[in-house]
């Protein structure tokens, strides 16, 4: 063990000491990935058809690309899944990541060995890196990290196999055996398909490890959690595991979670550090303690562009940037060019920036996420920071939660809340009052729309009995792994399910 802490200590010195020149020198670093990422691209289909090998600069390339969305990309990638090569990256791809996305329909993005290698690996070593670097006292590497993952199913078309699943699922199948040392559970139960069963297996595995750390998406990390305090008979984690001292959380905003994780690791503080991981790629790392924004990471085979975000209803259509021309406070829709062959691809992220030196980012929202029905330009970050602000204020506790509109009738439209908890406040009224407050104190288009109950009238709450949104995911197969409850909609669709569901014990 002492020989892979010194192997460990001097490789994160040395990454530090790449962070700290891309932080230096962030233009010149994302130019030379452009470069490298054109004259790979220069090799395939898609680069011959925008003639990628002549373009030398960047205003060459975005004005010789368009942007790209699913649908425009997705006739290569089912290429690509039946076998062909050199699409959109020079070689054979033979993983793809399924998205979690926010409707019944799957994405599979394409997950080349570069990036693999490249930028969720590397991506991986950075967080122990940068947590090292504010916490040198660490005991990381006297246990295991807990890494919660999703599964993988093999696809066949004609000849070629190649592997479709989560993207955890394909980062845990594939990792180097250096990182699978320090990793658990077993790879068996890791990659298992059935959530229920892949649970319990991970509940009575994890009870006999000593685990230093936790990494995976929120709401499901508690469900697994609650399950290993049941099977312990404990009602605190740091009796089970009194060496934890980090969670690495991703994949959702973690502001409503928070009480719920200090509440179930019991005296000891829990430690947070965030992370921007997605299907397409790895982007962001809390590097400060104690901060709510990441590090933009511009070494890992990624080119940005940004797009200033104008409003729902504005007809504008404002001009893409790369990362020189990006102001503080200003939402963007996020735009990535990467080394497994998403070409100017529109994510669906919205990103803020908070530090230009060096570039730090908080997500504030996703492109096809927002309720904005009313003219109320609602963003994700708005209700989760208002969810939190009024479980603290009440004492109670938020499982999960989604918001829906309430048509407007003779008069006026309302929010309808939707929520489980594990702790319902004493006043459900007052409770929704704080939230109302939080959000005409801090989005100035709800409060315009809440005055005097002309556009808007007081949001209306819906107490959910337990497990609707497990029953819920249940019921559109996206138990376990990546998968997310949408926060915010447009629509009734998603709100009228689950009161069926809740109504139907």
């Amino acid at each position: 063990m002492s020989i892979l802490n010194s192997i460990a200590s001097w490789l994160m010195k040395k990454r530090m000491h790449q962070i700290e020149l891309f932080i230096k020198y962030p233009f010149d670093v994302q130019q030379e990935w452009l470069q490298q990422l054109l004259r790979e691209g220069s090799k395939t289909e898609f680069g011959r058809l925008f003639n990628m090998e002549h373009i030398t600069n960047y205003d060459q390339f975005s004005a010789q690309i368009p942007l790209q969305d699913y649908e425009q990309l997705k006739p290569y990638i089912t290429l690509m899944q039946q076998g062909s090569q050199n699409l959109l990256w020079p070689g054979e791809i033979q993983w793809f990541a399924k998205s979690s996305g926010t409707t019944d329909k799957s994405k599979f993005l394409p997950v080349s060995s570069e990036s693999l290698e490249n930028c969720h690996y590397k991506a991986g070593m950075d967080m122990v890196t940068l947590y090292c670097s504010n916490y040198p006292e660490t005991k990381l590497f006297t246990g295991k990290n807990l890494a919660l993952g999703g599964s993988l199913k093999s696809h066949r078309s004609g000849t070629f196999t190649s592997l479709q699943g989560d993207v955890s699922a394909i980062i845990i199948q594939h990792l180097p055996f250096w990182a699978e040392y320090f990793r658990a559970p077993d790879r068996s139960i890791a990659l298992m398909d059935e959530w229920s069963e892949k649970l319990e297996h991970m509940a009575q595995q994890m009870c006999r490890e000593n685990v230093t750390s936790l990494a995976g998406v929120p709401s499901w990390m508690l469900v697994l959690l609650n399950r290993v305090l049941e099977v312990r008979q404990s009602k605190e984690l740091c009796e089970v595991w009194p060496d934890l001292e980090v969670y690495f959380h991703g994949g959702v905003g973690f502001t409503p979670y928070r009480e719920h994780f200090d509440r179930i690791n019991g005296l000891k503080p829990l430690r947070y550090l965030q992370v921007y991981n997605a299907s397409e790629g790895f982007f962001g790392i809390q590097d400060q303690r104690d901060a709510n924004d990441m590090l933009l990471m511009l070494d890992y085979g990624i080119f940005y562009e940004f797009q200033e975000v104008m409003g729902h209803h504005s007809t504008k259509v404002s001009p893409v940037v790369p990362l020189s021309g990006v102001k503080l406070h200003t939402d963007y829709a996020l735009i990535i060019t990467t080394n497994a062959g998403l070409w100017r691809y529109q994510i669906g992220d919205i990103v803020r920036f908070t530090s230009l030196h060096p570039y730090r980012i908080i997500i504030s929202g996703r492109t096809k996420q927002y309720l904005n029905v009313f003219g109320e330009e609602l963003m994700i970050h708005n209700t989760d920071e208002a969810m939190a602000y009024a479980c603290q204020k009440t004492h109670s506790r938020m499982r999960e939660y989604t918001v829906a509109p309430i048509y407007m009738s003779q008069h006026s439209g309302a929010h309808e809340w939707l929520i489980e908890f594990d702790k319902v406040p004493e006043h459900p009224s007052y409770f929704m009052s704080l939230v109302d407050q939080f959000l005409k104190s801090n989005n100035s288009d709800y409060e315009a729309k809440r005055y005097n109950d002309f556009v808007l009238s007081f949001p209306k709450l819906q107490i959910l009995s337990e497990n609707t949104f497990l029953k819920w995911l249940k019921s559109k197969h996206k138990l376990g792994g990546q998968h997310k409850v949408p926060r915010l909609s447009n629509t009734r669709t998603m709100a009228e399910e689950l009161l069926n569901i809740s109504t139907c014990k």
